[in-house]
């Protein structure tokens, strides 16, 4: 119990005083970086976004996250770490990669494990609708790259060949999967309980080679 208290009181003042992630003008702001951009969509509770901000400081990583709650305990984590090369915002990813993410602006898009929306009234909840991968292709620079992973091998199935018919974009390519050394080691919270279940996860790598 003791250490619970100290953790409220060491996080408090510190999510008094962070950057509310709701605040989407931030995303123009980070979108204005010199430093090449990283794209997560649906970044859930930071974990890929905030370790490859830690091991990569000469890029910039934005999450878009749906769940007010998760961008904000994200943000909160990436100030406490004193990281000035990541962002999270509350926000939907579609909405802002259609209408904020300029052309050829940033050297990956990275979705992984999004919600596959299985009922017919709820598919257009999709994160890699048709709409959106059209406009994936439309941000990558050059040579960057989209990272795709998921546990569903349906939807998996389902989403590499619209990526193949819609775009122009090379792959999809073989993605090997990552060793793991602790609890954290994981791309993402997803990963962890797929994997320590002892569950397959499905993953490609696309390039923009126009």
């Amino acid at each position: 119990m003791e250490s619970m208290d100290q953790e409220s009181e060491s996080t408090e003042p510190l999510q008094r005083s962070f950057r509310d992630p709701i605040d989407e003008s931030r995303f123009r702001t980070a979108m204005a970086t010199r430093l090449p951009i990283q794209l997560e969509i649906g970044s859930g509770k930071g974990l890929f976004l905030t370790n490859a901000a830690c091991a990569n400081s000469n890029h910039f990583f934005i999450g878009l996250e749906l769940a007010t709650k998760y961008a904000r305990e994200a943000q909160a984590k990436i100030e406490r770490l004193e990281l000035s090369n990541a962002a999270f915002i509350a926000s939907d990813a579609t909405r802002v990669i259609a209408t904020e993410v300029p052309d050829e602006s940033v050297v990956a898009v990275h979705v992984y494990f999004p919600d596959p929306w299985w009922k017919a009234k709820h598919k257009k909840r999709r994160v890699l609708s048709d709409e959106t991968i059209v406009h994936i292709q439309r941000v990558l620079k050059p040579n960057g790259e989209l990272h795709f992973w998921t546990d569903v091998l349906d939807y998996y199935e389902i989403a590499v060949p619209r990526i193949v018919e819609l775009t122009t974009l090379a792959g999809p390519f073989y993605v090997p999967e990552p060793s793991s050394s602790h609890s954290m080691d994981y791309r993402t919270h997803f990963e962890r309980r797929t994997r320590l279940n002892g569950l397959p996860v499905y993953r490609a790598r696309f390039v923009r080679t126009l």
